[in-house]
């Protein structure tokens, strides 16, 4: 039974996905991360041996990861409570995650990280639908601190090149349509997210975003609150901000939710 200072996989799937989710740091060595290179949704490597460097960064609750969740990650947990830090151990480590069938992020697949270990994407400026889904399932399942730049859908590439950023959304890039999916669906895929409740979410998408209401009852209200946000605001980053909400609320009713209904005024009798 795992201590006070311990979460398991199955508490922490509860909470992968959220906006308060704490910081997810896997600190297994080299050779552990060499065997399998994949991640927990939103975690970022750390070098254990160097936690007194890093521990800075850290500014709020984490849960640390090692292979087994034994000296490594307890270690690294103990000396960010040190520094003032909440902080705990996935109960089991890595191994027990992977046991219990929790999804993994390939590491191959993410962009290179920035000088301060984010991924940076850019991507056309004023966003309705796919270029504020796909932020948000980054967000909460790839890179809780990733950049996203908007800019003239002319000088995506050109951004793209000179400031080292991950293109999305545009034609004749890894991260667009493909067919009939949108790129929400090209990242679930190629980011290994395919859990039932991303992938009811992800026809919700796919619908607004290709003009498809027949694949999802809740198509038109998704498609009705992305173009209402759009003309809310002028700046693409507070849209953003206000879109992820969006995300949270719809994501949140496909994992908890389907089967609730409102019930009120009752019918009246007679």
């Amino acid at each position: 039974m795992p201590s006070y200072l311990e979460i398991t996989s199955d508490k922490l799937t509860r909470i992968v996905g959220t906006p308060n989710v704490p910081m997810l740091i896997d600190v297994r060595t080299d050779d552990d991360f060499a065997y399998d290179p994949r991640l927990i949704p939103g975690s970022i490597r750390r070098d254990y041996r160097e936690v007194e460097a890093w521990s800075s960064e850290v500014t709020g609750p984490s849960i640390v990861i090692c292979q087994k969740g034994e000296k490594l990650s307890h270690g690294v947990a103990a000396y960010l409570r040190h520094a003032g830090n909440q902080a705990e151990v996935l109960d089991g480590g890595f191994e027990a995650w992977r046991a219990a069938e929790g999804i993994l992020v390939p590491d191959e697949k993410l962009p290179p990280r920035d000088a301060k270990g984010r991924t940076v994407w850019v991507t056309r400026a004023r966003p309705k639908i796919d270029r504020i889904a796909c932020p948000w399932l980054i967000r909460r399942f790839v890179d809780p601190s990733a950049v996203f730049l908007f800019v003239p859908a002319s000088q995506v590439p050109a951004v793209a090149e000179r400031f080292n950023a991950m293109p999305f959304d545009i034609e004749d890039v890894f991260w667009s349509h493909r067919g009939e999916l949108c790129t929400f669906d090209v990242m679930v895929e190629e980011f290994c997210l395919k859990s039932e409740p991303i992938l009811h979410l992800a026809r919700i998408v796919r619908g607004a975003d290709t003009a498809r209401p027949d694949l999802a009852p809740e198509v038109p209200g998704l498609l009705a609150a992305s173009l209402g946000l759009s003309r809310m605001f002028d700046d693409d980053l507070e849209q953003l901000e206000a879109g992820l909400t969006i995300y949270d609320a719809f994501y949140r009713w496909c994992r908890d939710a389907t089967d609730e209904t409102h019930n009120w005024p009752n019918p009246r009798k007679g």
